[in-house]
C-alpha cells in the first residue's frame, strides 16, 4: 500500500499526458513523413544533381541535433511543455520556409529552411522521454513505446498525401513537389498548439515534485561508460543505415519513371514499420534481452539493404519490402539502444545524457543523409543499399563487448 499511495500523485496525470502525447504525435509524425518523402525530389528538382541531393537530408538532420540540444535545455529549465512545443513551432517555421523556396527558386533559402525544419524531427523523437517521466520503472518501456507507436498514424498518412497536397499546391501556384510541407507546417503548428493547451500539468516538473519511485539496481561505475556507449552505438548505426537508404529511395523511383503517388506509398509503408513495431520491440527486448534484438535489428536492416540493391527498377513491391525491413530494423535498434540507455544510466543525469544520446544520433543522419547522395551518384543505389546493410553488421559486436564488459 505504501507504494501504491506514493504512486497516486502521478497515475492519473500520467494517463492525461499519453493522451495529449499521443495527439501531438500522431499530428508531428505527418509533418515529419510529408518531408521525407519529397525532401530530396525536390533538392534534386531545385538543383539537378543527384549528388546534393543528399545535402538536404543532412541539414535537415544537422539542425535536428541542435534543436535536440535546445529542446532539452529548454526543458530541463521550463518544463517539457514549452520545450516540445517550440520544437514543434520551427519545424512549422521550416515548413514554410521550404515552401517559400520553391516558390522564389532560391537553394540557398531550401537550405536554410531544411535545416529548421529539422527541429520537428527531433521534437518527435525527444516526446519519448516526456511519456516516461511519470511512469514507474516497471511500465517506462511501455510509455515510450505508447508515443513512439503514435506517430505510426501521421506517419503513414503524411506520405500518402503527398499527391493531394502536390496538386493543391499547384491550384495555389505553388511548386508541386513544395505541397507536402503545407501539411508538414500545419501538423506542427497544430501539435505545438495542442501541447500548449493541454500538456498541463508539466510531466518532469511534476516528477521533480511528486514521491519519486523506487528504482532498480543500477549497473557498477566502470560498466557505466560501455553501457553508455553501447547504447549510442547501436541507435547511430540504425540511424546512418536508415537515413541514408530512405534518402535515396524515392530519388532512385523517380529515376525509374515512379511518381510521387508510388514513392509517398513505399515511405508511408517505411514509416508505418519505424514506429508500429513499437510495443511488441519493447516486449521482445523484456523477454529475450538486448544482445537478441539488437541481432534482430542487424539482420533486419541486412535483408533491407540485399532486397533494395536487387529490387528492380519497376518493382514498386520490393521497395516497399525493403523499407518496411529498414524500419523495422530502426525499430528494433531505437527500442533496443534505449533500454540500454536506461539500464544504465542513473536518474539524476539520465535526461541530459538522454539529450545528448539524440544529438549524436541526428549527426549520425545528418551523415547518412550527406554520403547517401555521394555514393549513390558515384556508385548507384544498389551499391549503397547493400553497403548500408553490412555496415549494420556492425551492431553486434558493439553490444557483445557491452556485455562482457558488465
Amino acid at each position: 500500500m505504501p507504494a501504491r499511495t506514493a504512486d497516486l500523485p502521478r497515475l492519473q496525470p500520467q494517463r492525461r499526458v499519453l493522451i495529449v502525447l499521443v495527439a501531438a504525435q500522431v499530428l508531428s509524425g505527418a509533418g515529419l513523413a510529408a518531408g521525407v518523402t519529397v525532401g530530396a525530389l525536390l533538392a534534386q528538382d531545385m538543383l539537378g544533381s543527384t549528388s546534393l541531393a543528399g545535402l538536404l537530408s543532412a541539414l535537415s538532420t544537422v539542425g535536428s541535433a541542435l534543436a535536440a540540444v535546445a529542446v532539452g535545455r529548454i526543458s530541463d529549465a521550463r518544463g517539457r511543455r514549452p520545450g516540445l512545443a517550440a520544437g514543434y513551432l520551427a519545424g512549422a517555421v521550416g515548413s514554410a520556409g521550404v515552401i517559400a523556396a520553391a516558390v522564389t527558386g532560391e537553394p540557398v533559402l531550401l537550405f536554410a529552411a531544411m535545416f529548421v525544419y529539422g527541429a520537428g524531427t527531433a521534437t518527435n523523437l525527444q516526446a519519448r522521454y516526456a511519456g516516461a517521466d511519470l511512469a514507474a520503472p516497471a511500465h517506462r518501456a511501455r510509455a515510450v513505446s505508447t508515443v513512439l507507436v503514435a506517430t505510426t498514424l501521421g506517419g503513414v498518412a503524411g506520405p500518402n498525401l503527398a499527391a493531394p497536397t502536390g496538386d493543391l499546391a499547384h491550384t495555389l501556384g505553388i511548386p508541386y513537389l513544395a505541397g507536402p510541407f503545407l501539411l508538414a507546417g500545419a501538423a506542427y503548428a497544430l501539435a505545438a498548439l495542442i501541447l500548449i493547451v493541454w500538456l498541463r500539468p508539466d510531466p518532469l516538473l511534476l516528477s521533480r515534485t511528486a514521491p519519486p519511485h523506487p528504482e532498480p539496481d543500477r549497473p557498477h561505475p566502470e560498466a557505466h561508460r560501455s553501457g553508455v556507449l553501447a547504447g549510442t552505438l547501436v541507435m547511430v548505426f540504425t540511424q546512418i543505415v536508415m537515413v541514408a537508404i530512405m534518402t535515396m529511395t524515392p530519388v532512385h523511383m523517380h529515376g525509374h519513371g515512379h511518381g510521387a503517388a508510388a514513392s509517398g506509398l513505399v515511405i508511408a509503408i517505411h514509416i508505418g514499420a519505424m514506429y508500429l513495431p513499437s510495443p511488441v520491440t519493447g516486449w521482445l527486448v523484456d523477454r529475450y534481452g538486448r544482445l537478441v534484438v539488437a541481432a534482430a535489428s542487424a539482420l533486419a536492416l541486412l535483408a533491407a539493404g540485399i532486397v533494395a540493391a536487387i529490387a528492380p527498377g519497376e518493382s514498386v513491391t520490393l521497395y516497399a519490402v525493403a523499407l518496411a525491413l529498414l524500419g523495422l530494423g530502426w525499430n528494433l535498434g531505437l527500442v533496443t539502444g534505449t533500454a540500454i540507455i536506461t539500464d544504465t544510466v542513473p536518474p539524476a543525469t539520465r535526461a541530459r545524457t538522454q539529450g545528448l544520446v539524440d544529438v549524436a544520433i541526428a549527426i549520425a543522419g545528418a551523415t547518412g543523409g550527406m554520403a547517401s547522395g555521394l555514393v549513390t551518384a558515384t556508385a548507384g543505389y544498389p551499391a549503397l543499399a547493400l553497403g548500408g546493410g553490412i555496415l549494420a553488421l556492425a551492431i553486434v559486436p558493439t553490444v557483445v563487448a557491452a556485455a562482457r564488459a558488465r
